[in-house]
This record gives structure tokens, C-alpha cells and sequence, in this order.
């Protein structure tokens, strides 16, 4: 058993914290508002869609020290410890100026009603101190968990893009004083566990992924809590007690990504920012996808991992991996078992997953270059939107331009992420045609009965489904529409 202390650590921009009395369910967010009384932290949405709460959290990491900006209001106070969390207080230029970051918004009119305002300066912040002449595609990436009610994006946009006129990046607080902060975290990384509180209330950080799996199997009711952006709303929306829970984010021995004989191991607690620039390169479909889950804030804090675990019907990583061909390593305690994804998925709500087991890391092969591999999201609106439908697509072809494997799987369309089995087998040994996908459209009512709900009415989830394969056709053989499917075929 790991050496145990009972308080979690970190530093709040330039002061050492260490707290003893912590709920589990508590959140950054009221901590700064109502304990330390640092209200340029914002509640909007109270579910990480608007921004106002954004926030900087500084981790160790492979590469150093990496500052990401985080939704204050579903980031847990369990999640901190070893960290430097920095909030629109803490920013500061020469003298009595502004920051670089408030100048430019000050002198390009980038605030309106002001209400928005810190959440927008924090991310920009966080981007100036990345890239410092950025393009307006990673101003708007950026951006992208932001929201402003007052329509004042344009402005915005002219800010960001001068900043660094105002000063240099290279010379600003958190980069000068970076030696520093390194070496205040690490002295904070004394391989300890964390258990904070007593009986069923208690918050519980173990010191590496052995101690978690351990803790894990010994107490199968716990809440384990990855990136918190779908735990957050359980707390936040739902009132619900999570107690006891265990925090698992950036935790040694589930952070790691590594690639041999062309596939590509991600450890559960990697978070969809850090898998990016290797999912992107080696497997491109991915990249866009990734880039339409949640905004930045929500990507630099949710993981591959906890998106599986969760098992919901609409989670956007599972069909592409499942297309794939990707597997997934379960743990209890000390013993290991690696299944196909697709298999884990059960029933709604329900995953082949024992007491106390957890979601270790998920293996995805690399399609090779002769095959055909797309992913297409359907949403209401283009960014930080959740999925309607979404559908994944992996093919092979013969050199005569017959099927030889098609794999098709969809969420938002059962209540699991499934595979479209009786399309796949209209596909398979045909070829690849109008006629023949034209044909295995009518296959779709036999694999799916999607439901009615907010998002989407099961008519349009129906027939988007189907016509998604028919892009798919389109883009892989590049030709126009040769037909497409009407509302009455798909009803």
C-alpha cells in the first residue's frame, strides 16, 4: 500500500494550497467564488458549454510543464493536486499596465455586456502562451468553448490576433517564472495517496495506476472520475452523490501513448488534446472529429478512456474505434483481459464489466493506406454540439472494386454503439457501386430502430444515417450524387 497523506496540494496562482477539508463533489469553480473570493471566474452554463468559467491548469507532463485551459465549474478539487491553477487575478503586465491579453480586448472593443469576458481572456491567454501569431483556425479552435451572447466574436478575433503587439510571450509571468513553478510541482509529487474525509464521504487520489487498481477492486461502488466533463454534470445538473470517489487524471501509469507493429495503444486517462497530434497524423479521419468534441476546454480535460467506460449510446470516440477494429484492456486489481471493443457494449447502460474492473487502454490498429476509413458527426450545430447521429466507415477493396471488409458503425442510433451488420453484409463480396449501395440502403430498418428525443426525431436520425453512407460512396469513388434517399424510404 502507497504512504497516504490527508490533503490534497497545489498552487493557486502564486501561493502554495494545501487543504484538508474537501468534499468529493466539490468544484473549483465555488472553491474560488466562495473561499477564496476570486469572482473573475464566472457562472454561466454550470455544465462546461459557455466558457465563463474558463480557468488555466499547469500539469507535469512528458513535455514539461503544459498550461490548459479547464471548465472551473465541472473541474473537481480532487483532480488538482500537483497542479498550478491560474485565474484572470493572477494576469499582469508592466507596471500598473494590462496584461497584453486585456489590452488588446480593451483596445479592439472585444468586450460588450463583460459577462463572458474573463473566460474568453483566459483562453486567449492560454493560446498566446502556445502560439503566440496564431491563425484565425486556432483562434477559433480555441475559442470554441466560449460563448458570447452578445454576438462579439469578429472583435474578439482582431484582439487575439494582436496581442502579442502589445508584449512578448516569452516574457510574461508564466513564462518566466517557469523554472520555479517545475519545481515547486515536483516537490508537490511525493508518490503518496490522497484520502481526504471518512466512511462512504471520502475523495481518494491514488498515488499510480497499481494503487488505483487496487483501491478499485476493493471498493467496486466508487465513482472514478477520469476528466469529470460527464461526472461534472452528474453534481452540477443532477444533484447526484459520487461519494466515495476516486480521481484518476493524470495519473502514472494511464497517461502514456506508444505505437507498435501498426497499431496505437491510448492509456485511459490520455485526454483527447493530448491524443490529437497522433491520431490526427497517423490516422487523419480522426483529427476533425476530434476537433467537434466539446470545445478546448472540454478536450483538454476529457479522456478516450472515460468516453468508452461511460457506455453511452451517443459517445463519439467508440464507432470509429469500433470500425476500426480497436480492443479494449480491462483491469481488477492485478489480472488483465483484452476484448474487442465492440463486444463491451451490452445494453444501454450496461458494459461487459466486472465489479471493481476498469478501462485500462484501448488498442486501435492503423488502417493501412490502401483502405478507405471515414467518420461523419451529425449535430444541430457545427461545434461543441452532441452528437445526433454519427456514423464510421472502414472498407476494403479488391483491385477489381469488390467489398472485401466493410466494417459500419453508428452511435445515436441504438442503445449502444453498434454495428450495422445486415448493411455490412449486403456490402460484402459486392461491388462497390450506385446499384450495389443503393441496394444495401434498405438493409439500414433491419439494423436500426433509433428513438425521438431533443436532439433529432428518429425519421432524420433514419434517414442521415443512410445517407451518410451514400457521402461515403460518393467520397471514396468521387462522383456526384447519383441518387439519394427520400424522407418516405427512410420512414
Amino acid at each position: 500500500m502507497a504512504e497516504t497523506r490527508n490533503e490534497i496540494r497545489f498552487i493557486l496562482n502564486g501561493a502554495d494550497v494545501a487543504l484538508k477539508d474537501v468534499a468529493p463533489d466539490a468544484t473549483l469553480l465555488d472553491w474560488l467564488r466562495l473561499n477564496r473570493s476570486l469572482r473573475g471566474t464566472k457562472e454561466g452554463c454550470a455544465e462546461g458549454d459557455c466558457g465563463a468559467c474558463t480557468v488555466l491548469v499547469g500539469k507535469l507532463s512528458a513535455e514539461g510543464l503544459v498550461y490548459e485551459s479547464v471548465n472551473a465549474c465541472i473541474r473537481f478539487m480532487g483532480s488538482l493536486d500537483g497542479t498550478h491553477v491560474v485565474t484572470v487575478e493572477h494576469l499582469r503586465g508592466d507596471g500598473e499596465k494590462l496584461h497584453p491579453v486585456q489590452q488588446a480586448m480593451v483596445d479592439f472593443h472585444g468586450s460588450q455586456c463583460g459577462f463572458c469576458t474573463p473566460g474568453f481572456i483566459m483562453s486567449l491567454y492560454g493560446l498566446w502562451m502556445k502560439t503566440p501569431d496564431p491563425s484565425n483556425a486556432a483562434i477559433e479552435k480555441a475559442l470554441q468553448g466560449n460563448l458570447c451572447r452578445c454576438t462579439g466574436y469578429e472583435a474578439i478575433m482582431r484582439a487575439a490576433h494582436a496581442i502579442s503587439s502589445y508584449g512578448k510571450a516569452a516574457k510574461d509571468p508564466l513564462a518566466v517564472e517557469r523554472k520555479d513553478i517545475i519545481a515547486r510541482l515536483k516537490a508537490l509529487r511525493d508518490g503518496a495517496r490522497v484520502e481526504i474525509g471518512s466512511g462512504k464521504a471520502r475523495l481518494i487520489v491514488p498515488a499510480n495506476a497499481d494503487d488505483f487498481a487496487a483501491i478499485f477492486e476493493n471498493e467496486p461502488k466508487a465513482t472514478v472520475v477520469a476528466g469529470s466533463t460527464d461526472v461534472g454534470l452528474w453534481v452540477t445538473k443532477h444533484m447526484r452523490d459520487i461519494a466515495p470517489a476516486i480521481f484518476i487524471g493524470n495519473l502514472d501509469g494511464l497517461g502514456a501513448m506508444s505505437e507498435k507493429d501498426g497499431v496505437i495503444t491510448i492509456g485511459a486517462g490520455v485526454t483527447y488534446t493530448e491524443a490529437f497530434e497522433t491520431l490526427s497524423r497517423r490516422i487523419p479521419a480522426l483529427g476533425p472529429l476530434v476537433d467537434r468534441i466539446g470545445g478546448e476546454q472540454v478536450r483538454n480535460m476529457g479522456t478516450i478512456g472515460g468516453n468508452i467506460a461511460n457506455g453511452s449510446p451517443i459517445g463519439d470516440t467508440p464507432p470509429p474505434l469500433i470500425a476500426l477494429g480497436a480492443q479494449l484492456t480491462l483491469r481488477k486489481g492485478k489480472k488483465r483481459r483484452t476484448i474487442p471493443l465492440e463486444t463491451f457494449f451490452i445494453a444501454y447502460g450496461k458494459q461487459d464489466r466486472q465489479p471493481g474492473e476498469f478501462v485500462e487502454a484501448v488498442h486501435v490498429p492503423v488502417p493501412a493506406k490502401s483502405t478507405k476509413f471515414a467518420v461523419y458527426k451529425v449535430t444541430k450545430r457545427r461545434d461543441e454540439d452532441i452528437t445526433a447521429t454519427l456514423g464510421a466507415f472502414y472498407l476494403t477493396l479488391t483491385k477489381d472494386g469488390t467489398v472485401a471488409d466493410i466494417r459500419i458503425a453508428y452511435g445515436g442510433m441504438a442503445a449502444t454503439p453498434k454495428r450495422a451488420a445486415a448493411v455490412e453484409k449486403a456490402l460484402a463480396g459486392k461491388v462497390w457501386n450506385e446499384a450495389t449501395v443503393e441496394a444495401a440502403m434498405a438493409e439500414y430498418a433491419k439494423d436500426f430502430t433509433p428513438l425521438t428525443d431533443m436532439r433529432a426525431t428518429a425519421e432524420y436520425r433514419a434517414l442521415a444515417a443512410r445517407n451518410l453512407l451514400l457521402r461515403f460512396y460518393i467520397e471514396t469513388t468521387g462522383t456526384k450524387a447519383p441518387f439519394q434517399v427520400s424522407r418516405d424510404e427512410a420512414a
